[in-house]
């Protein structure tokens, strides 16, 4: 018996939610974006991440948006009118929908007719999930993943001793969201409970979680300034991990125990670095600053190349630092690139999914476009039950 395919609401922006959606994508799950239509101004709609990157021809079509949206399909509605908060209802009854998320203000849920209880009246084992800055008890508070890296300690921890500090290179909390939010909605499904389920995940909350290694720390430290500071490129507690340059560019280089730093200075050229006094990984932390000089002046005699396989010969963790341009040359990554074809016929390859699924293997890692602003109105208000004139009429009183 084939499994149900599901469908998922979701009232999407920015990019917490609408990865949480894509990986859904990816499993062969239905997922149907939800925007503002424009208003009387005439303004941007939608998602505003529409509007951010490279321009595609399309005002409405840049290349920031794309990638998080890709195989879905994307509707309109004015939740702000009373109709459209019917709409909504009318379109979970009728699509059979099994799933809603949103990541908009709490404070807004009830203003705009999408909180649990007022939605779970149109399919009572629907799946809610909303995802916020700090969770509903926090309703104004909003969210955006660089300043929720600084509340969360994570710029504090990041960049040079002696630098400002920064976030992350890429928007993790933010994307650790978005899989929190698709576990849980997983989750959920196996629980298999009647009544439906109201979830809500909190970004602060998934941020702090991945403080595994700084916050327990304060229950073993008498000075939290012995371990919390920014620390570049080495590692926190094993001695030597850090970057060193090579005659053609950089390399990272991991040892994590006493075993692999007595393999790694019995190579030619590194003996030196094995005195007595450095076999322990104490012994290395009291004499750090040497030991990262010393290994930096011999990995400048080799090309990245040599280094890397230097090392990898004797199973130690060390890789070049790469460009993106060069980490999507890598063969086990860009066998697994998604793709997909821009509106002007062109296929572009676009990043791989965490794990391939059968549904990605049969569609040969290929999914449609991001959707433009409301492209599937009529389909899917169709699939309602709605007449061309229905839809047309709600179109010009501005509920769609």
């Amino acid at each position: 018996m084939t499994a149900k395919r599901m469908t998922v609401l979701s009232l999407e922006q920015a990019l917490a939610l609408p990865f949480a959606t894509q990986r859904m994508v990816h499993i062969g799950w239905r997922v149907i974006r939800i925007e503002n239509p424009p208003d009387e101004n005439g303004g941007n709609a939608g998602d505003p991440n529409r509007y951010i990157g490279a321009d595609l021809g399309y005002p409405d079509l840049h290349s920031y948006y794309i990638a998080p949206n890709i195989g879905k399909e994307a509707i309109t509605i004015n939740l702000k009118k009373k109709e459209g908060q019917a709409l909504l209802k009318k379109i979970i009854k009728e699509l059979k929908v099994d799933v809603f998320l949103c990541n908009t203000l709490p404070k807004r849920y009830k203003q705009l007719g999408i909180d649990f209880e007022t939605l779970k009246e149109a399919n009572p084992n629907l799946i809610w999930c909303g995802i916020s800055a700090m969770g509903p008890g926090y309703p104004d508070h909003a969210g955006y993943d660089p300043a929720l890296q600084a509340l969360m300690g994570y710029s504090y921890l990041t960049g040079e001793p002696d630098g400002k500090p920064v976030p992350c290179g890429i928007p993790i909390i933010d994307l650790k969201a978005g899989d929190e939010a698709f576990t849980q909605v997983i989750l959920a499904m196996m629980e298999n409970k009647t009544g439906g389920k109201e979830i809500h995940i909190s970004m602060a909350q998934c941020a702090a979680s991945w403080l595994i290694t700084a916050l327990p720390q304060l229950a073993f430290v008498k000075n939290d300034n012995e371990i919390f500071t920014r620390s570049g490129n080495e590692h926190r507690s094993f001695i030597p991990c850090n970057v060193y340059p090579t005659k053609d560019g950089m390399v990272y280089l991991a040892i994590g125990n006493d075993l692999q730093w007595a393999k790694f200075t019995a190579l030619k050229g590194f003996e030196s670095l094995g005195n007595t006094s450095r076999k322990t990984n104490q012994g290395r932390m009291d004499d750090k600053e040497n030991i990262y000089m010393e290994i930096g002046e011999q990995t400048k005699k080799y090309s990245t190349r040599e280094f890397v396989d230097l090392c990898l010969c004797i199973n130690l963790s060390v890789s070049p630092v790469n460009t993106i341009k060069e980490v999507s040359s890598l063969e086990f990554i860009s066998k697994e690139l998604l793709k997909t074809q821009l509106s002007d016929g062109k296929t572009v390859s676009l990043f791989p999914s965490s794990v391939e699924t059968e549904f990605l293997k049969n569609n040969h890692h290929t999914l449609t476009c991001a959707p433009r602003l409301g492209e599937q109105n009529e389909k899917i208000f169709s699939e309602a039950g709605f007449r061309k004139e229905e839809i047309k009429s709600m179109e010009i009183e501005n509920i769609i």
